[in-house]
């Protein structure tokens, strides 16, 4: 795990300034404090800092092959390169490092662009082809690591993260506001756009390769399977398919040259995965956990009972509200964009636990959307399609509409539910599917945004929508790969940015392609039977797991913001919502905030989900476009903000 930045010139009589590729390598510093390197050959520049994983001695980069015709700077893991690099010996490689870099380079030699197709792991590089002057980007099938850039007139600019592009100096932070919208309802931007202008990722399983001769060409190199598997398949065959291909994913994802530990939450995800590893591990797996003081908001104890199970060395913190908004600005600043979800904070305070006794952890990320394990998102939406047909059979479409408008009459505890459900919403997937999750839904996002141009031409869930559709017929299927193309590309993003922010490399075994393109095309019956979410996935482990936890309903690590903000933190609504400063912005009715607000302090509706974005939206713009410190952004203000602001951030560690 590292971090890569490069600069190309698109003048091939051009020279990369040292100063500015030094700048942004060292913008990254916290992504690999074990090292640096730099390689600058007139119009191309690759840098890098390197968190040592696998071979500690020779695996420094930007790495050469040995005749020095081709260069790759290289962020991630290569679960298969002792295989691949027994391959390319016998078809003539001649190797001088252990790394799995230097696969990739020999792998480019062989294979051309198809090198990425033998490529097994999570992975962004660069690679410069001296002989053709052509530079090849490339980023793993689903999109674990994170690869960003910037092109102009006169160059392409590539890094691990934005702030490492900004840090070059030529690139003019500016807000891509057409992203408002899929911001307020997804809280993420999907496809290649990010919140600054000029600024793209490179999408998953994609390569952007340029030479003088071609220009830039984009390639998708690799897709979710859509098509179903065998029918002649029994639920056994599936059961023992995905027990002996997560154990052959976990086994791949221990690989490396330093301690490898676990961070568990007490879900049933991570809990398999400390059963497994503690069983494959030469050594006492490490396992990590966080929690909140608030009882709703608490897994700690089934994080120990896990523990327990699975024989680990078990690490806990505990964060209190004022060391989680104290953090945030601090976190804004590591994710680049505003924090999509609350979670992000919990998580880097446990990654920097991790970092006192491990540089590697292994997580649970990619098994709810892959063995449809989101119990509102897919049960419910399931149960609503299924009833919401009979509904429309059987009633006429005034009556609808009729019952429809009666809801807003309703009792406000049995309103929050029915407005959700077929009586009032469209079982089309746009509605019943993405509207009915966004955070600010699509009627109050056109009261909400100032923008007439932005409400006329918004079609926030297009890309997502796109996904869904593109896989078939069952709605279950067309969920999970819809989710595994859009939000959980944002989710891992969270992951990476979270845990490089304290120098701890993440890796997600369930999301090893291998598994990946097996599960992706078992039938939806056996991955939800009856209306029991991930039950292949309960069956293939049930001999892992304690009861309580295989039996247990899904938390999904809840942060009670919600309650903190009606609270002792009403004034960060107040600073970063209602101020006079965020209100000139013009992007939303003053009018709207102020109710939403208000509601949501007296107890009259509960907004801290939209709370949250709007607040982290006007943190990000205070940092990243108008240039104040994350460590400034409480200053000067209200009392409790200025003791947030000079809080120590060192929540005590505990361990049992």
């Amino acid at each position: 795990m590292c971090g890569i930045a490069g600069i190309l010139k698109l003048n091939p009589r051009a020279d990369v300034e040292e100063s500015r590729l030094v700048a942004m390598r060292d913008s990254l510093w916290h992504r690999g404090p074990d090292g640096c390197g730099l390689m600058i050959d007139g119009q191309i520049g690759l840098s890098h800092r390197r968190l040592s994983i696998i071979d500690l001695a020779g695996g420094h980069q930007p790495m050469a092959n040995e005749q020095r015709t081709l260069w790759v700077t290289f962020n991630g893991e290569i679960y298969n390169y002792r295989e691949l690099r027994t391959q390319l010996q016998s078809m003539g490689s001649v190797f001088t490092t252990r790394s799995d870099t230097e696969v990739i380079l020999h792998a480019y030699d062989k294979f051309g662009d198809r090198c990425v197709e033998h490529l097994s792991g999570m992975f962004a590089f660069a690679l410069w082809d001296t002989a053709k002057k052509r530079l090849l980007l490339a980023r793993d099938r689903i999109g674990i690591k994170p690869l960003y850039y910037a092109i102009n007139s006169d160059q392409l600019m590539f890094a691990s993260e934005i702030k490492g592009l900004l840090a070059e100096g030529s690139l003019r932070p500016e807000f891509n506001r057409s992203v408002l919208p899929e911001f307020l309802a997804s809280r993420y931007v999907t496809g290649n756009e990010t919140f600054f202008n000029g600024v793209r990722k490179l999408l998953p399983g994609h390569t952007l390769s340029w030479s003088a001769e071609e220009g830039f060409a984009e390639r998708r190199y690799w897709q979710l399977p859509t098509t179903p598997a065998s029918s002649s398949l029994s639920r056994n065959d599936y059961v023992e398919l995905v027990r002996n291909s997560l154990k052959d994913a976990v086994q791949s994802h221990l690989a490396s040259d330093v301690p490898v530990g676990l961070f568990l939450s007490g879900g049933l995800d991570s809990s398999i995965l400390a059963s497994m590893m503690s069983a494959l591990a030469k050594e006492p797996v490490h396992s990590f956990s966080v929690g909140f003081n608030e009882k709703a908001a608490n897994e700690l104890g089934y994080a120990r009972m896990a523990a327990n199970n699975a024989g680990t060395r078990h690490h806990e913190v505990l964060v209190s509200p004022n060391e989680f908004f104290s953090s945030l600005p601090h976190m804004i600043w590591h994710e680049d964009e505003p924090v999509a979800f609350t979670s992000s904070v919990p998580l880097h305070v446990v990654s920097r636990l991790a970092g006192q006794h491990v540089k590697v952890v292994l997580t649970g990320e990619g098994a709810d959307e892959l063995f449809l394990g989101y119990d509102y998102r897919y049960r419910v939406t399931a149960l609503n399609n299924r009833l919401g047909k009979y509904y429309k059979a059987m009633l006429p479409e005034a009556l609808r509409h009729a019952v429809a408008d009666g809801i807003a009459k309703w009792p406000a505890s049995a309103r929050r539910y029915a407005e959700r459900t077929f009586l009032a919403v469209d079982t089309n997937p746009r509605d019943m599917f993405f509207e009915n999750f966004s955070v600010f839904r699509r009627d109050l996002r056109h009261t909400l945004l100032q923008d007439a141009y932005a409400v006329q031409t918004e079609n926030p869930h297009g890309i997502a929508l796109g996904h869904y559709h593109a896989a078939g017929n069952d709605p279950l299927q067309c969920m999970s790969h819809a989710d595994m193309q859009s939000f959980l590309v944002e989710l891992l993003m969270k992951q990476d940015q979270m845990s490089m922010s304290a120098s701890v490399e993440s890796r997600v075994p369930f999301l090893d392609h291998r598994l990946v393109e097996l599960v992706a095309t078992i039938p939806s019956h056996h991955k939800m039977r009856g209306w029991q979410t991930k039950s292949l996935l309960r069956d293939a482990v049930k001999d892992l797991v304690p009861r309580e936890i295989l039996e247990r309903k899904k938390m999904g690590f809840p942060v009670p913001t919600s309650e903190w903000l009606r609270g002792r933190f009403w004034p960060v609504v107040e600073e970063y919502v209602l101020s006079n400063r965020a209100l000139a912005r013009g992007y939303f009715n003053p009018i709207v905030l102020r109710q939403m607000a208000h509601e949501h302090r007296e107890g009259k509706g509960n907004h801290g989900e939209r709370l949250w974005l709007l607040i982290n939206l006007e943190m990000w713009q205070r940092i990243f476009i108008e240039g104040e410190a994350p460590a400034a952004i409480y200053s000067d203000k209200k009392p409790v903000l200025r003791e947030m602001a000079g809080e120590l951030f060192q929540p005590a560690y505990a361990m049992h």
